[in-house]
């Protein structure tokens, strides 16, 4: 078999005699003919070279190089004609030279600079920035605590959740490592957020992405949801009140589905009448306890006796705490008498 350096040497020959060819049909002269072969062996050599380089040069490197160089051609390009001006007193050679100077200059740089930043870049990356940018904060990332809750997937079917819900990798993990647990309590709670995910990926008019991006430096499951939301310009769709204000403090817009149903409590004002049931005894003497749809507790004076029935009371004070919030009331024919 003829070797590649047989091939090689055979191309520059073939070279030579083609510049010789070329010097001889513009002129028979010896300088002429002398040029010819010179030149033709000289552009031999130059492509020789340029394979070489070529073959050790990466392919996403080399690309990255020839972008940046026609972009920074063109923009020195542009920014001669900007300056036309300036350069109009100059002689025409002086003017020609400075141009091409300014435009090799230019070139080179940026160049240089695409090559070094582009190592890291993927057309992949891009594509998906490019996909996600126009929904600027309209993707929700789930944490563990909503998943596991489960009211995420009732507000889903609502139809008031919009955008893309992302369930991160790690996020999975860890349900997953919840649902493996020798604990029964934490083994029924990680397969109950599995089920929730089940069930919200059914709903067919929500969007869920399952999304691989890590942050292996951050241990933290909360300060990977952090990171990962300032990436994606996305908010943060949590119960946990650490999170909600580990959230806040980085700038990160939160959705917290326990304000959200605070927010949403029926509103009961004083002598307003309701009907419940009045499910136990409370703390004090001949109290009654009940509660409202929404789990808010109404604390019914001389209620006791009609444990397992159901009133009519009058509201006489709703009082707000950090736990939620209480009603006070009293039976509707006592307030009636008074």
């Amino acid at each position: 078999m003829i070797s590649a350096q047989v091939v090689r040497g055979l191309f520059v020959v073939l070279c030579g005699l083609v510049g010789l060819a070329a010097g001889s049909v513009f002129k028979s002269e010896n300088p002429y003919l002398l040029f010819g072969l010179g030149g033709g062996v000289a552009a031999g050599v130059g492509a020789l070279l340029v394979e070489w380089v070529l073959r050790r040069v990466q392919i996403k490197a080399l690309i990255s190089g020839i972008i940046g160089l026609f972009i920074g051609l063109f923009l020195a390009r542009w920014l001669l004609d900007t300056l036309a001006v300036l350069l109009d007193p100059l002689a025409q050679p002086v003017r020609s030279f400075l141009e091409l100077l300014f435009m090799v200059a230019v070139g080179y740089v940026a160049a240089a600079v695409a090559v070094e930043k582009g190592e890291g870049l993927r057309i992949r990356d891009l594509l998906r920035a490019a996909k996600e940018q126009p929904r600027f904060e309209r993707n929700k990332i789930l944490d563990t605590s909503v998943i596991i809750d489960g009211r995420i997937a009732d507000i889903c079917e609502t139809g008031f959740m919009e955008g893309t819900l992302i369930i991160p990798q790690f996020i999975l993990r860890e349900l997953q490592h919840i649902a493996d647990s020798s604990d029964p309590i934490k083994r029924n709670r990680g397969r109950r957020g599995l089920d929730i995910l089940q069930k919200i990926q059914k709903n067919a008019d929500v969007q869920v992405r399952i999304h691989d991006m890590d942050f292996p430096d951050i241990r933290e499951v909360d300060g990977k949801l952090v990171a990962m939301a300032k990436a994606l310009t996305a908010k943060v769709v949590t119960n946990d009140f650490n999170l909600n204000k580990v959230a806040e403090l980085h700038g990160v817009p939160v959705l917290n589905i326990n304000e959200l149903t605070n927010a949403l409590r029926p509103v009961v004002l004083p002598g307003e009448e309701i009907r419940i049931y009045v499910l136990k005894e409370g703390k004090e003497y001949n109290q009654g306890v009940a509660y409202l749809d929404d789990g808010t507790m109404v604390v019914i004076d001389n209620g006791r006796r009609h444990i397992g029935q159901t009133i009519e009371v009058c509201v006489t004070s709703v009082l707000q705490t950090t736990a939620g919030r209480m009603i006070f009331s009293r039976l509707k024919e006592e307030a009636e008498a008074a």
